[in-house]
């Protein structure tokens, strides 16, 4: 039995196949629906624009397709003081790798050096020889959003007195000490 995974809320195929040298733009953006697909997805009380500027190349002896791109967002969270919404603009840039699935290394093996790739590149598969930059775009979105997302002006509440129920809690090696002294 096959599972299948779910579509992704925000989904823009591109054939791998199609991409060449020559570098490929992409402008993508997310409607109504998928905007509030992806909201409930990253727990946002919404998001109000999704647009991404994605350019695709072919690199390393065109066996490997390299995805730059640049996203903005308007979205809404909650306060992590008040609760109340807070809009919030989010920029980011995001850059991916992506092979066929023969290309990408299993986690354990060790990867050759080239310079074309960066350190920190990860190689991602195509799947069906086809790369999804509607669902990279979003998964980067995740990871730009404010994880304590406040009103303006809202500070996290900070107490300066010490509090008094704490008890100073016993050394545990005054114990010890004792013992040692009574031999």
């Amino acid at each position: 039995m096959t599972t299948h995974e779910p579509m992704p809320e925000f989904s823009r195929l591109v054939q791998a196949d199609a991409v060449q040298r020559k570098e490929v733009v992409e402008v993508i953006e997310a409607n109504e629906a998928e905007r509030r697909a992806l909201a409930e997805r990253f727990e946002l009380e919404g998001i109000d624009r999704l647009k991404a500027t994605v350019r695709l190349k072919r690199v390393r002896g065109d066996e490997m397709v390299r995805v730059t791109g640049e996203l903005e967002a308007e979205v809404v969270q909650t306060c992590v003081v008040t609760l109340e919404p807070v809009h919030n603009t989010v920029q980011d840039s995001f850059e991916a790798l992506f092979a066929p699935e023969s290309l990408v290394p299993e986690p354990s093996e060790e990867i050759e050096f080239d310079a074309s790739i960066l350190e920190e590149d990860i190689i991602e598969p195509f799947v069906n020889g086809r790369i999804d930059i509607g669902e990279l775009t979003a998964q980067h979105l995740s990871l730009a959003l404010d994880p304590y997302p406040r009103c303006p002006g809202v500070e996290l509440p900070v107490s300066a007195e010490p509090e008094e129920d704490v008890e100073e809690r016993p050394n545990p090696f005054a114990a010890l000490e004792r013992l040692k002294r009574s031999h």
